[in-house]
């Protein structure tokens, strides 16, 4: 058997490195008929705002080559329903819980923090500052580095959990603003969230998405999420969550390779529900024929020519 524990954050030690992006797997309960979610790394949950959101109108998903474009808008039930309807069901199920958190200013999720602290049940934090399908929120934060340390600071006063941010592959320079964050208190950066882009209806020659653009995601963006893994891994000391097109266990270990303590599965979920289990175990499977006894020795091994 290979020891798969990572240490995400201080004392935050998860049974492996396999967990669900946030977005892509609803509350968490919704795949329990798939599989027990209870053996996942973790579970982070759609984002969470103050109060409800119903997201963006129109067309809100569409199929790309080698991936998807989604303006889903951050749709959620609130914090408030969360804590009182699917909280309980998840502690029941025993999964690990990261709850992902959104807002429109630095107020907004300094609430949610404080909200949220020391509530049992939850195990961690992220918070969303790169949702590039929201007109207001989120990215702003994400793509300055002034304003991203302002927000990790702000929400670090506020909870004593383990924090994760989520960084955004739409800035020039994402080394800059995982180094600010880091600084400011961040336990933990998750990265990268979705690239903007754009599908059009020839036909009606009108834009697909009703937000006009949308978050890509799937093997499409592999490529780039692993670059700026690497690039990251190299520049801060804090450990580091890779996501991006992940879809098998040899994708995810590339992830780990390149310097990731942990992985996030997305777009995957949609294709195949038991997609992260089947990283788990084949993670489990390539470390054992390889001779390795724990996954931690083989994390940040890349070999450079």
């Amino acid at each position: 058997m290979v020891d798969l524990k990572v240490e995400i954050a201080p004392g935050l030690v998860l049974k492996n490195p396999v967990m669900t992006a946030s977005g892509t797997f609803g509350y968490g309960r919704e795949y329990a008929p798939y599989f027990d979610i209870s053996r996942l790394g973790a579970i982070i949950t759609k984002g969470l705002s103050r109060q409800p959101k119903i997201g963006n109108s129109g067309v809100r998903i569409t199929e790309t080559a080698c991936g998807m474009l989604n303006a889903i808008g951050l749709e959620n039930i609130g914090v408030e329903r969360f804590l009182s309807d699917e909280l309980p069901i998840l502690q029941k199920m025993n999964a690990t819980v990261i709850v992902n958190v959104f807002g429109n200013n630095q107020d907004d999720y300094a609430n949610l923090a404080a909200k949220l602290d020391g509530v049992a049940g939850i195990a961690a934090l992220e918070i969303n500052i790169s949702c590039p399908n929201v007109k207001a929120g989120g990215i702003q934060f994400g793509i300055d580095p002034q304003a991203a340390a302002k927000l990790v600071a702000a929400v670090r006063k506020k909870t004593s959990l383990p924090l994760i941010t989520k960084l955004s592959p739409n800035v020039s320079d994402i080394v800059v603003i995982a180094k600010a964050v880091e600084e400011a208190g961040s336990d933990c950066i998750s990265l990268i969230n979705t690239l903007i882009g754009m599908a059009i209806d020839l036909e009606r020659k009108c834009p697909i998405l009703g937000n006009v653009t949308g978050g890509l995601s799937g093997p499409a963006i592999k490529p780039v999420a692993l670059r700026m893994v690497y690039q990251v891994a190299q520049a801060v000391s804090i450990p580091i969550i890779g996501i991006g097109g992940i879809a098998n266990a040899r994708d995810a270990l590339e992830f780990l390779l390149a310097g990731a303590t942990a992985i996030e599965v997305g777009t995957a979920n949609f294709i195949n529900p038991q997609t992260s289990i089947e990283i788990v175990e084949g993670i489990e499977q390539y470390l054992d024929a390889q001779g390795y006894s724990k996954v931690t020795d083989f994390i940040a091994s890349l070999e450079l020519n």
